[in-house]
This record gives structure tokens, sequence and C-alpha cells, in this order.
């Protein structure tokens, strides 16, 4: 994928965020990885939702900016923590998905096993500790997740969502608020039931050949 139909991917997705209450104001950010030295990543302090393509910034893996005339976002340690650990990892989208972010400020991770798409998908998803927006600290308190997830809850903050490209990432945004959406209709009606744990095993299993699959076809892809 060219930068430039990246920059569009990422104004397309910013709109998105932002006509569907995803993020409000100047929340939230986006990034997309142009090459094993480059990010792609949305400027602080502007809407997602009325940003154009030329108002994106070029940063290296350090977060320093190589290219563009807006500021780079003091979160973007977050997004090249991510993308060191996880080489796989095409694209990021931070966002305050109000369910979602509203389970997060309770200290509850959505990790129940109600809903066997959302397992297939993105398995549990988890919480990461509290720590301050655009410190070192945020990206310690997500390091243990990061490996065997897609997706993260932030304590008092919002949620990280990430996948091989930029569609993935923002469908697994998508995914997370429907399904705090769900848990929460299932807390206030007060009878839950979670699959039982050899239904989990087995979805786990489908979802383990369901990557493992789309694993290759990357691969296969770039060669």
């Amino acid at each position: 994928m060219s930068e430039r139909h990246s920059r569009l991917e990422i104004v397309r997705v910013g709109k998105q965020l932002h006509e569907r209450g995803l993020i409000a104001a100047t929340d939230g950010n986006i990034s997309v990885r142009l090459d094993e030295n480059s990010v792609l990543i949305t400027p602080t302090c502007i809407c997602k939702g009325m940003m154009e393509a030329e108002d994106l910034i070029v940063v290296d893996m350090n977060g320093r900016r190589i290219s563009g005339f807006r500021d780079v976002t003091s979160e973007s340690a977050m997004h090249m923590t991510i993308y060191r650990m996880r080489p796989d990892v095409g694209a990021i989208v931070h966002a305050h998905p109000p369910t979602a972010t509203g389970f997060a400020a309770c200290g509850l991770a959505l990790d129940q096993a109600l809903i066997s798409e959302v397992l297939l998908s993105l398995g549990d998803v988890p919480l990461a500790s509290y720590a301050t927006p655009g410190t070192s600290e945020l990206s310690q308190s997500l390091e243990p997740f990061i490996p065997d997830h897609d997706a993260i809850l932030m304590a008092n903050h919002g949620v990280v969502t990430c996948g091989a490209d930029l569609t993935q990432a923002y469908l697994n945004m998508e995914t997370v608020e429907h399904f705090a959406k769900i848990a929460l209709v299932v807390k206030q009606l007060g009878c839950a039931h979670p699959l039982a744990t050899e239904q989990v095993n087995k979805l786990l299993e489908m979802r383990e050949r369901i990557m493992h699959y789309k694993s290759e076809q990357r691969a296969r892809n770039r060669a």
C-alpha cells in the first residue's frame, strides 16, 4: 500500500470513528506502518472527523517526526511499543467508545465468554491498569497484553486495537464496542450464561486455525 493510499485510508477511518461516536472532539489517534522504519500517524489536537490527508505526519520507530507540518501526538509511544512487539501489526486505532470505555472506567475487563463471534475474532479483551496518557507508563501498562491481544481496554482512558491492516484494526474497535453494549445488557438483565469451558476451548482452537490461515495468506501476498 502506498503512503498516499494509507493517508486516504486513515482519513476515511477517522471520519467513521467520529460519525459513529467512537471518538469526540480531538480524541483518539490512528496509525499505519509504512515500512520497517516509519509510521504514518495522526497528529495531536485535531478532530479525526475533519482531517485532510496532508495533516498526517510520518514518524520513525521512536516517534520522532520525519515529515509533516503538524505536531506529533504524545501517545505515539504507545503505537511504537505495539509495532515493536508485534511485527504482524500493520495498523493501530485508539479511541474512546462510550460503552467499552465505561467498562474501563469501572475497572472491568470484557473477558466473559458471552458471544462466540467475539471469541473467534478477538478472544477476550483484557484491562490494562491506569497510566497517564502520553507517558512511558502507559506503554508499560499495555506490554503484558500486547503479544496475545488485538484489543485492550485502558483503565479510565479508552481502548486500543490493532490489526494486520487498518480495516481490521477499525473493525476490532467496532467489535469491542458492540460486545461492550451486549455485556452491559447482560449485566442489566442479571442472568448471564457464559459459554462452558469446553465450548470456549473449541472456539479458541477455531480462532487459532483462522489466525494461522490469515498469517499464511499474508506471507504469500508478500512473496
